[in-house]
C-alpha cells in the first residue's frame, strides 16, 4: 500500500527527487555487484589452479619426507631447527569499496636450518618441497580470503539492490502518482469552480443589463 503524504507541489518535488536518487542508487548497487562478481569469478578460477598446484606439491613433499624417514629414521627432531615464519606482509587493495588482502612472503634463499652432515638429499628435497607449499599456501590464503570477503559484499549489495528495486523505488513511484493525481484533480476542480464562477458572473451581468435596459424603456 502506498504511503500517504499530503499532496502539495513541494512534496511532489521531494518525492521525485527521492525517486531519482533511489534509481541512481540501484544502478550503482547493480554495477558494484557485477564488478564484484567478475572479480570473484576470476579469483575462483585462480584458486582452482593454485589448489591443483598445491596438492601436487604436497604429494611430492610428503613422498620425499617419507623417503627421508625411511633412510634417516624419524626426522621429527630436526623440525625444531626450522624457524617460525615471520616475514609475511599483509596489505589491502580496494575493489568497489571492498578491502581485499594482499599477502606477501619474502623471497629468501632456501637455506636448510639443520646439520646437512646428519641428513641426506631426501630430506633436502622434502625441505624444498615444503618451502614451495608454504609459498602456495600464502597465495591460496590471500585468494580464498578475498573470495570470502567478495561473497559477503555481493550478498549485502544484492540485498540493498533488491530493497531499492522492490521496496524503495515502488514506494516513491506510488507517492509521485498519488500526489500528481491529487494535484491534477484539484486543478480540475479549481478549473470547474472558476468556470462556474465566471458563468454565474456573466449571467448576473447579463441580468443586470437586461434590468437596466427595461428601466430605460
Amino acid at each position: 500500500m502506498a504511503e500517504q503524504v499530503f499532496p502539495t507541489k513541494g512534496n511532489l518535488i521531494k518525492a521525485k527527487r527521492s525517486l531519482q536518487q533511489a534509481k541512481q542508487g540501484f544502478e550503482l548497487m547493480d554495477r558494484k555487484r557485477n564488478v564484484l562478481i567478475r572479480e570473484m569469478v576470476a579469483l575462483t578460477d585462480k584458486s582452482k589452479l593454485v589448489r591443483g598446484n598445491i596438492e601436487q606439491t604436497y604429494e611430492k613433499a610428503y613422498a620425499a619426507l617419507q623417503k627421508a624417514n625411511i633412510t634417516l629414521g624419524s626426522v621429527s627432531t630436526l623440525t625444531q631447527f626450522v624457524p617460525e615464519e615471520t616475514d609475511l606482509k599483509i596489505s589491502f587493495r580496494s575493489v568497489m569499496g571492498v578491502e581485499l588482502p594482499t599477502v606477501e612472503l619474502s623471497d629468501k634463499p632456501i637455506v636448510p636450518q639443520y646439520d646437512i652432515a646428519m641428513t641426506n638429499s631426501y630430506l633436502d628435497n622434502a625441505y624444498i618441497c615444503f618451502n614451495e607449499t608454504k609459498k602456495l599456501t600464502v597465495v591460496l590464503a590471500e585468494i580464498e580470503n578475498s573470495i570470502y570477503r567478495l561473497a559477503v559484499a555481493i550478498k549485502k549489495t544484492q540485498k540493498r539492490a533488491n530493497a531499492l528495486k522492490n521496496i524503495i523505488i515502488p514506494k516513491y513511484e506510488a507517492q509521485v502518482r498519488f500526489i500528481s493525481n491529487s494535484l491534477e484533480e484539484k486543478e480540475r476542480e479549481e478549473f470547474s469552480r472558476q468556470k462556474v464562477i465566471k458563468s454565474t458572473k456573466i449571467k448576473k451581468e447579463q441580468a443586470q443589463k437586461e434590468k437596466e435596459q427595461a428601466k430605460t424603456e
